[in-house]
């Protein structure tokens, strides 16, 4: 029986891993959880699981490929990030977190238009994605478009209400939208 339980738990844990992206069954219920808590300590936790799920691949060369996108962005060596995460993206179409690191690199690099068509793509196939969501925010900000970036930075806490910094920008963006009507 002791044998039994420890194949199935091996056999459930395989399943999950194979499973890991934006389609893994985890997130429905990791977003309740997002989005239940009032505790701003287990709001981080549940949010960098999410990240985690959303970061994971079944595919060992994506993995690989992703790890060396974060080392390429790290040492900003930008142009290198998007090769790779086009790479990623001509591997597995269907894989929003490619999808994200390549609009993060493109907005880093001031090609908010290719950011956005990115961030696009990201939200098609993984509609909750906070960060693609505030990123979107964040280049319709850069483009001085106030009243987009308040509308994504709305939707981006109506999914993880848990972002301070999102919550500062709505605020001020408020105050600016305000102050244009008067």
């Amino acid at each position: 029986m002791r044998d039994f339980i420890t194949v199935a738990l091996c056999s459930l844990l395989l399943v999950s891993g194979a499973l890991a992206d934006q389609n893994d069954p985890e997130l429905a219920g990791l977003f309740d959880r997002l989005q239940a808590t009032g505790d701003a300590d287990e709001a981080q936790v549940i949010a960098q699981r999410i990240w985690f799920v959303w970061y994971e691949h079944e595919n060992a060369e994506i993995e690989f490929l992703m790890e060396q996108g974060e080392v390429s962005m790290r040492r900003s060596e930008l142009e290198d990030a998007v090769s790779i995460y086009s790479r990623v993206i001509d591997i597995d179409p269907e894989f929003a977190e490619g999808w994200n690191r390549r609009a993060t690199i493109h907005y880093l690099m001031g090609e908010y238009d290719l950011s956005t068509s990115d961030v696009k793509r990201t939200l098609a196939l993984e509609p909750r994605h906070f960060g693609a969501l505030s990123g979107q925010g964040l280049i319709h900000m850069r483009q001085e478009n106030l009243q987009q970036a308040l509308e994504y930075f709305e939707r981006a806490l109506e999914v993880n209400p848990h972002m301070p910094n999102i919550r500062e920008n709505v605020e001020f963006l408020k105050k600016e939208l305000n102050a244009d009507v008067i």
